[in-house]
């Protein structure tokens, strides 16, 4: 380290103890302790981060859990209790010993939720060359949300003009450009959402043909076959339980289904059940998991289809932006209990 090297403070929020159920903005902890050195260590070939936004997303209350209890591990790794957790975001670079990378140089994804972040690991960090949108669509319509939607949507589910397409949690960070997408492409979309200020935005901002809120449906069933008469061609599934119980009934011979998250299964002691299965079978149902990290090689593909989009407003994109570090526990409690209207991240600082 450089003997010169300025050494200031770095807020973090840490993970108290592994978590259990829904996490609490109890379980976190602000600190204010830490120090960090403005220099990247001559030991290392990575580079030091200033964070300016950093992202809410569902899958992070997985990684507060015990390891030993869950799946993820096979997948991501846990947090560390008494350690700062991690997620993504933009940040600016502050120094570099990576040639990839330059001082003053705008990125995206993983990083500390503090405010100076040292990344060693490069392979998922991305330059931002585009700088005439908000640099908080990094977080979501042109980061790792909206790689996501891309994926999902297109790569799996492989649609096509005239299709019907159901999106679940469709006034989410990925559900709303799912849902868009489908537009683009000359489907038929319609979107479940739990307030009626979110089944509003999808009709009125997101042009969806159709939104629901499932929290005032007794009969998802019913529902569905009240929106989808003739069936599903593609269904975009966020949330699982009941949602694709349902959806499973509803389902045209020959669907898509693609598996983008479980959040309403996330926390639960004992997953519900799904009962419905036996459609997949009999309707010749494609039913695929999928990770985004797994098509991040698609990322200059998707950047020349989305910016146009954006530029000639063709897609719009609604964030939910709160202000400062200490804000992040309560801002990524609020997902479980849908608080949240659009994309959830935080600002740190300005750049």
């Amino acid at each position: 380290m450089a003997e010169d090297a300025e050494v200031v403070k770095n807020k973090q929020v840490l993970l108290k103890d592994y978590v259990t159920g829904f996490p609490k903005e109890s379980d976190f902890i602000i600190s204010t302790e830490n120090t960090i050195s403005l220099k990247v260590p001559e030991t290392s070939s990575g580079v030091l981060l200033k964070n300016l936004y950093l992202s809410c997303d569902p899958y992070m209350c997985l990684l507060m859990q015990n390891p030993d209890s869950n799946s993820i591990k096979e997948s991501l790794a846990s947090y560390t209790p008494g350690s700062p957790i991690t997620g993504f975001g933009v940040a600016k670079v502050v120094d570099s010993r990576n040639p990839k990378f330059k001082e003053g140089d705008l990125v995206w994804g993983p990083t500390g939720w503090e405010e100076y972040s040292l990344i060693d690991q490069l392979d998922s960090l991305f330059k931002i060359e585009h700088t005439d949108v908000p640099l908080s669509y990094y977080t979501g319509l042109l980061g790792m949300p909206g790689m996501t939607a891309y994926s999902g949507f297109y790569e799996v589910c492989n649609p096509k003009k005239g299709e019907k397409v159901f999106v679940s949690a469709a006034a989410g960070a990925v559900g709303q450009i799912v849902g868009q997408f489908a537009k683009l492409t000359g489907c038929y979309v319609v979107g479940s959402a739990g307030s009626g200020e979110k089944v509003d935005l999808l009709k009125n901002k997101f042009g969806f043909d159709d939104a629901f809120n499932y929290k005032e449906e007794l009969d998802l069933d019913a529902a569905l076959k009240r929106h989808f008469p003739d069936g599903i061609d593609i269904y975009f599934e966020n949330v699982g339980g009941k949602t694709l119980d349902a959806v499973l009934l509803n389902m045209k011979r020959y669907g898509r289904i693609a598996v983008c998250g479980l959040i309403s299964q996330y926390n639960l002691d004992k997953p519900d059940g799904v009962h419905n299965l036996s459609s997949v079978l009999f309707k010749r149902i494609r039913m695929e998991g999928f990770a985004v990290f797994d098509y991040y090689h698609l990322y200059q593909k998707f950047l020349d289809i989305v910016l146009p989009y954006i530029r000639e407003k063709k897609i719009t994109y609604v964030e939910d932006i709160t202000e400062g570090l200490e804000s992040g526990p309560a801002a990524l409690v609020g997902l479980f209990s849908g608080r949240n209207v659009g994309k959830q991240a935080i600002e740190v600082a300005h750049e």
